[in-house]
C-alpha cells in the first residue's frame, strides 16, 4: 500500500508540474497585445517638406515608439519611384493625376484630397528686373525659373500663364517646386514660379507677387496608404493625422488651403 501512495503521489507531482508548465509557456502571448510600433516612410511632394515635418513631429509625440521618416521630391518622380517598387508607406502627391498613376498601378487605393495651393511669384527681395506682376514674366528681359513640364507645379504655372494670355520662356527648368526657390534666393533669376506656401517658407529671402484670382491656378494634394506598406496601421494612423484638426491646422498655417 505504501508503495502505491508514493506511485501516487508522483504521478500528480508530475501533473500538476504539467500544469504549471502549460500555464507559464502561455504568458508571452499578453505581452503580443501591446501596440504595434515602428517606422514608416512617406512619399511626399517637396512643397509639403515643411508642413510635414511639423506633422512628423506631432504624430511622434503622439505615438510614442513610432518613427516617420520622409522622402521629398517631384510628384511625378516620387510616383515613378513607387511604381517601380520603392519601399514607401504613404504617398502624398501634388497632383491627383500623379495619385491616380500609383492607384492604377494597383499600388495604393482611395486617396483622400488633404489641400489645396495656388500659385505665386518669387523674386529676389530687390527685384533686380522689377516684376510687379505675373505678365512681366513674358518680358525677354526678365530671367524666369520654371519647373519642368511633367511636374505639378510645371502644370499649374502653364495654366496661369494660358488663363493670363501670355507666353513665358524660361531659362531653367527645375526637378521640382523648391529648386525653383533655390533658383530665386541665390539670384540666379529674376523671378520662379512658385507655390504661395513656398513664399511663406521663405519668408525674407524672396519677394513674393500675388497672381490674380482671374488667372490664378490651383492643384490639389491627395494622399494614400501604399498596398505594400509593412506598416499598414502606423501609415493609416499618420494618414488620419494629415486629416485631424491638428493636421489640418499646420497646414493653414504653412498656407494651404482647404480642399
Amino acid at each position: 500500500m505504501r508503495r502505491f501512495a508514493l506511485i501516487a503521489g508522483g504521478l500528480l507531482a508530475v501533473a500538476v508540474a504539467g500544469c504549471s508548465s502549460s500555464s507559464s509557456s502561455s504568458a508571452p502571448s499578453t505581452g503580443s497585445s501591446a501596440p504595434a510600433t515602428g517606422t514608416i516612410t512617406v512619399f511626399a511632394a517637396a512643397s509639403l517638406t515643411e508642413a510635414f515635418t511639423q506633422i512628423g513631429k506631432q504624430f511622434q509625440a503622439a505615438h510614442k515608439g513610432d518613427t516617420v521618416k520622409f522622402s521629398f521630391g517631384p510628384s511625378s518622380g516620387l510616383e515613378a519611384q513607387i511604381t517601380s517598387g520603392a519601399p514607401a508607406d504613404v504617398f502624398a502627391s501634388a497632383s491627383p493625376g500623379t495619385m491616380q498613376d500609383v492607384v492604377s498601378a494597383g499600388d495604393a487605393s482611395n486617396p483622400q484630397n488633404f489641400a489645396k495651393n495656388i500659385m505665386e511669384v518669387a523674386g529676389p527681395p530687390s527685384n533686380p528686373a522689377k516684376v510687379t506682376s505675373v505678365n512681366d514674366l513674358a518680358k525677354k528681359s526678365v530671367k524666369v525659373a520654371l519647373c519642368q513640364s511633367q511636374v505639378p507645379c510645371g502644370e499649374v504655372a502653364a495654366e496661369v500663364f494660358k488663363n493670363a494670355g501670355i507666353t513665358v520662356k524660361p531659362v531653367t527648368l527645375q526637378p521640382d517646386v523648391k529648386s525653383v526657390l533655390t533658383q530665386v534666393e541665390t539670384n540666379n533669376v529674376d523671378a520662379g514660379m512658385v507655390y504661395v506656401t513656398d513664399v511663406m517658407a521663405a519668408g525674407s529671402k524672396v519677394k513674393g507677387v500675388t497672381i490674380p484670382a482671374s488667372d490664378n491656378a490651383s492643384t490639389l494634394y491627395p494622399i494614400a496608404t501604399i498596398s505594400s506598406s509593412k506598416h499598414e496601421s502606423i501609415a493609416q494612423a499618420f494618414v488620419n493625422y494629415v486629416l485631424s484638426p491638428a493636421g489640418q491646422q499646420v497646414l493653414t498655417a504653412a498656407g494651404f488651403e482647404k480642399p
